[in-house]
């Protein structure tokens, strides 16, 4: 009698969850749309967009007001229940809300490292640049798949003990320090200048200014620094690259459709004019650790100049991008 009861009440659990989500928070076409191009970005512009990144898995978990919903694994034997419906080959699975909507970080769901993100709406993103974002988050799916990301990072030795992972966001850098915020913000302009043609500043001043900034920090502060460029400027960097791929392909007619779409190359023109005008306001002490994305992305940008493989010393000298712009071949 109790072990059918309990069979009832499993069944009605499951029954409502199902009548929540699919009724009450559904997967809409829309979100279909955006997740579909995002895939199709990746395996189109391939290897050109970062080697090896088109083989690396893209599971997303998209959060919506009351549920989510999981794309791109399978996730039998977790707290999903499954739709019955599928997008890129895997099934759709849901459960309600756990992240707030407005989340957009790539982290380990069910041990996976997964891109959990809220939609446009929620997170003020319209659909082509959160296609982008996407793909940013995916090179860090890229990065967090290699066998050597975990015990490098291990290594650097910043994590004060924390085995979470949050040291990455709360590491105590001195971004209240006047002498660091004035070195930060001279590197900053001098790759706003290297970038801008008609400057002809090179590359000189972007070294001297490099070296300025490490005299000022510890050598533990500067590790960080550097791994901060090295993960988060380069994925800026990536969705900065894959605007400008993207704009001289195909798109697909529905993302098209969609009416906050911007073609790519509107995208990419953005991008680029938002990448200069961070370089500029660079404020340490207000935007904290996100100064280093900008300064991270100008630094791959200016790589990409040398004409030198610096992709592959990227994975055999990780976490050092700065250091490749003295020796971007090592």
């Amino acid at each position: 009698m109790c072990s059918g009861h309990t069979g009832v009440e499993v069944f009605l659990s499951t029954l409502y969850l199902w009548l929540f989500t699919s009724l009450l928070a559904p997967f809409l076409p829309a979100d279909r749309v955006r997740i579909a191009e995002a895939g199709r970005l990746v395996q189109d512009l391939g290897d050109r967009l970062w080697p090896g990144q088109a083989r690396t898995p893209m599971p997303v978990l998209l959060i919506r007001d009351s549920a989510e919903f999981l794309v791109g694994r399978d996730a039998g034997g977790e707290d999903f229940t499954a739709t019955g419906d599928s997008l890129r080959g895997h099934g759709i699975w849901t459960r309600p809300r756990h992240f707030p909507p407005t989340l957009v970080a790539t982290f380990p769901v069910g041990g996976v490292p997964t891109i959990v993100v809220g939609t446009p709406e929620r997170t003020g993103l319209p659909s082509t640049r959160w296609v982008l974002t996407l793909l940013h988050e995916h090179f860090h799916q890229w990065q967090y798949s290699q066998p050597w990301y975990y015990p490098g990072v291990a290594r650097l030795g910043l994590s004060g003990g924390d085995s979470t992972g949050m040291w990455m966001l709360n590491y105590p850098f001195p971004y209240d320090s006047l002498p660091v915020g004035a070195a930060v913000r001279r590197l900053a302009l001098s790759l706003r200048s290297a970038l801008d043609p008609e400057s002809g500043s090179g590359l000189q001043p972007v070294l001297r200014a490099r070296e300025a900034l490490r005299s000022q920090l510890s050598a533990a502060d500067y590790r960080y620094l550097e791994f901060q460029l090295w993960q988060e400027g380069v994925a800026r960097y990536v969705e900065y690259r894959a605007a400008n791929l993207a704009s001289s392909g195909k798109h697909t007619g529905d993302f098209a459709g969609l009416p906050d779409y911007q073609p790519y190359s509107a995208a990419a023109a953005d991008r680029g004019r938002g990448l200069l005008q961070e370089l500029e306001e660079t404020d340490l002490q207000r935007n904290r650790r996100v100064s280093f994305y900008p300064i991270g992305a100008a630094i791959a940008l200016l790589l990409d100049r040398t004409g030198k493989e610096w992709k592959e010393a990227y994975s055999r000298r990780p976490f050092a991008l700065a250091a490749l712009l003295a020796r971007p071949s090592d």
